[in-house]
């Protein structure tokens, strides 16, 4: 199975402590962990899989992030034809090369890659590892959303780098500024063809505290989300914004017990019939 290009298919995040956020995700998700090692036997990377299905993943912080001062963020990974066409796109339209392009072993081809705004985003051009293998249900990655400042020249910059197409959340009328990223590769027999959003883009208004720097934000859906932020606090994880009811759904932005910011959403209940 390949998935389209430009679809988000994968999401992972690097910790101080790895084993710590292991546990931490497995308790709050209910995933099964299994760590990874190289060839002498020192770790590398965590696969998180609910049900026999692959569902994210986990890492060391690299080196010299952590005094960054930028707290941890769960990346948003884009499945590409080509990681480094894409990445000529990419720095043609004014972008730039956060981690160069990189063989996986197998697994892939990737790069960390920022768009002219410095919102970082992953590329992935999938090799033996194609993605995850469930989405939209709970304890799965569920939505990718850049908060931008300027969402205009965002869409158009993505448009161009990546072939989105966008379309105004609530329609012409709409007061709130949301774009719906629309996926012209989701065709009949395509994965995920029945889902035609590929994310969201959300304007940072004058509302955002100007410390807040334009990026990508990684939604995993749950049942419950007032249920679920009463968990990750057990678990000692924070929570940044309260859980809030919209029309995609009850959303809470929440981190975990090392900074690694998410949101969690649950659907609408749907009517009885």
């Amino acid at each position: 199975m390949a998935y389209p290009h430009g679809l988000f298919t994968w999401t992972d995040i690097s910790l101080p402590d790895p084993a710590a956020g292991s546990r931490f995700y497995a308790d709050l998700f209910g995933w099964k962990a299994e760590d990874q090692h190289d060839p002498d036997g020192h770790y590398i990377y965590t696969m998180f899989s609910k049900g026999g299905k692959s569902t994210a993943g986990l890492g060391p912080l690299l080196s010299g992030v952590e005094d960054s001062g930028f707290p941890p963020m769960w990346n948003s990974y884009v499945s590409v034809d080509s990681v480094d066409d894409t990445i000529a796109r990419w720095t043609a339209g004014g972008g730039s090369v956060v981690m160069s392009a990189m063989d996986v072993m197998s697994s892939g081809r990737m790069a960390f890659v920022a768009d002219p705004e410095g919102a970082v985003v992953a590329l992935w051009q999938a090799g033996d590892h194609v993605g995850a293998g469930v989405f939209n249900e709970h304890g799965a990655l569920s939505w990718n959303e850049l908060n931008a400042r300027d969402s205009a020249a965002a869409r158009q910059f993505y448009g161009a780098a990546l072939g989105w197409e966008f379309e105004k959340f609530g329609g012409d009328d709409a007061s709130m500024e949301y774009w719906l990223i629309r996926l012209p590769g989701k065709v009949p027999g395509a994965p995920l063809q029945n889902d035609q959003y590929n994310g969201g883009v959300m304007t940072m208004d004058e509302n955002w505290p100007a410390d807040i720097p334009p990026h990508w934000m990684v939604y995993f859906q749950v049942d419950d989300t007032d249920a679920a932020v009463a968990r990750l606090s057990d678990l000692g994880g924070s929570v940044s914004v309260p859980a809030f009811d919209s029309s995609a759904g009850r959303i809470a932005v929440v981190g975990d017990p090392q900074g690694g910011t998410f949101s969690l959403i649950a659907p609408p209940s749907q009517p009885q019939s």
